[in-house]
């Protein structure tokens, strides 16, 4: 038995070549070098100052546009939170009679037992719906014993003689805030009364 029968048969593969990458030529770049090194020189330079510019215009342009984006989303955001606003306030301006309504019917007092389960019933169905829009932003706007705020209290009726600020002395209609803001102001009887203590700190 010759040695070349005991080795096993050993296949040959061929190596892939990695084509080698074209070197960069100035033809290839547009460039029209002369042939003086030092001239040559000043000829990339140049180009490549131009190319710099022309990247950095590229980079303002791109910041404008994310710039422009962004106030653009902004605008939008802020445009849907006012409509959103304005949809909410007419819905619960739409609402004010109900509340009303019911608020007289809580108001009236009960001769029976079957009126005041009936009272009571109306009660808790006003609180329940007071709670509900106060999570949409509602606000009572407070009255009793209350400093008279004409941005809040629109007084309709006044008891009482003196020089003393006006205090609420009655709630004839609920007033509300929407965010803050008045939606409509509370109906009120004032009277010239003394200002609860904070009240008089901070207007000496």
């Amino acid at each position: 038995m010759s040695i070349n029968e005991d080795l096993p048969d050993i296949e040959i593969v061929e190596a892939e070549l990695v084509p080698e990458e074209e070197p960069v030529t100035a033809q290839a770049l547009g460039l029209d070098l002369p042939d003086d090194p030092t001239a040559a020189l000043e000829v990339v330079l140049r180009a490549l100052a131009e190319s710099r510019a022309e990247a950095d215009r590229y980079v303002d342009d791109l910041r404008r546009v994310a710039a422009d984006f962004d106030n653009y989303r902004k605008r939008t955001l802020r445009e849907q939170a006012a409509l959103i606003e304005r949809a909410s306030e007419r819905t619960l301006t739409a609402l004010l009679p109900v509340l009303d309504s019911l608020d007289s019917a809580a108001s009236i007092e009960p001769r029976s037992g079957t009126e005041e389960k009936m009272s009571a019933g109306i009660r808790g169905t006003l609180s329940q719906l007071l709670d509900i829009l106060a999570k949409e932003g509602l606000e009572v706007i407070p009255t009793w014993d209350e400093p008279f705020d004409p941005r809040f209290h629109e007084a309709v009726l006044r008891t009482g003689d003196g020089d003393d600020p006006l205090v609420v002395t009655k709630e004839l209609r609920r007033g509300y805030r929407l965010a803050g803001r008045v939606l409509r102001p509370a109906l009120v009887e004032v009277a010239p009364g003394a200002l609860p203590p904070d009240e008089e700190q901070a207007n000496p």
